[in-house]
Formats: C-alpha cells, structure tokens, sequence
C-alpha cells in the first residue's frame, strides 16, 4: 500500500533514486503511462513480474533479497 501511495507522487520526468526495502517495490507500482527514470545502489534486479520458468536466468539475483538474520559469532 505505501508502496502504491509513493507511485501515485511520480509525474512524466522524474528522476527517482529507490532505495533497499520498500522502497524498490514503488517500481512495481508505477504506471506505464508515464515516463520516469529509476536508479538504485542495489539495481533493479527483482522489480516487476516474476519471470515464468522459460525466463528464469540464475545469474540475476534481487538484491534487495530478504532479511537475514546473523548467528553469534557470524561476521
């Protein structure tokens, strides 16, 4: 929802620096009626449709990934 609400902001133009997280979902949500440039540290890897399985490249990976979480003594 947050996600959709940010979208809604964007206007022919805009240039958009996403970040990691929550940010990288308002790619998702922006309509293809207008033009925007997005950039973001961690790519653009992962937005948009899921690839079906004659698209899958295991090379690409979203970074944004999911959150880890760090054993003891893990650096």
């Amino acid at each position: 929802m947050i996600a959709w609400r940010v979208a809604q902001e964007l206007h022919d133009g805009d240039v958009v620096n996403l970040g990691i997280g929550l940010p990288s979902l308002v790619a998702n949500e922006v309509t293809s009626d207008i033009e925007i440039l997005l950039q973001a540290k961690n790519g653009l890897t992962g937005i948009g449709e899921m690839p079906d399985e004659h698209n899958i490249d295991p090379d690409l990976v979203n970074a944004g990934g999911q959150p880890i979480t760090a054993t003891t003594g893990a650096w």
